[in-house]
């Protein structure tokens, strides 16, 4: 069984692997209690938001780990896939500026990536 954060790897790798942008895990688990972790993504357009989920959606299978929920928010501007102790948020550009979860979970623990996303 996989703890949280080594759940939260291996889709911040998935999201990654399928050109996800500006992508950042925020441990939140000491100023909330919907979560553990939140990963937060840019995707380019609707469809690359769906491409996505999609495959965030199959590595979290692949981990055995159950989807209590999906969401879509304005036609794939915003994906919001639940895990329980993980949670994803894929964005469009614009609709991450608009919702700037960044800013709303600033008391959140920011991880770094740069031993889990090698920057091209």
């Amino acid at each position: 069984m996989l703890t949280a954060k080594e759940v939260a790897y291996e889709v911040t790798k998935a999201l990654d692997s399928k050109k996800g942008m500006d992508i950042k895990l925020l441990k939140i688990d000491k100023v909330s209690s919907l979560a553990d972790y939140f990963i937060i993504c840019t995707g380019t357009s609707n469809t690359h938001v769906k491409t996505l989920c999609d495959n965030a959606e199959y590595v979290f299978e692949q981990l055995g780990e159950p989807m209590l929920g999906r969401e879509g928010h304005r036609g794939n501007t915003w994906e919001l896939l639940d895990f329980g102790s993980v949670v994803v948020h894929v964005f469009t550009q614009e609709a991450r500026e608009f919702y700037s979860l960044e800013r709303l979970w600033a008391d959140a623990e920011e991880i770094d990536l740069s031993e889990i996303i090698i920057p091209e």
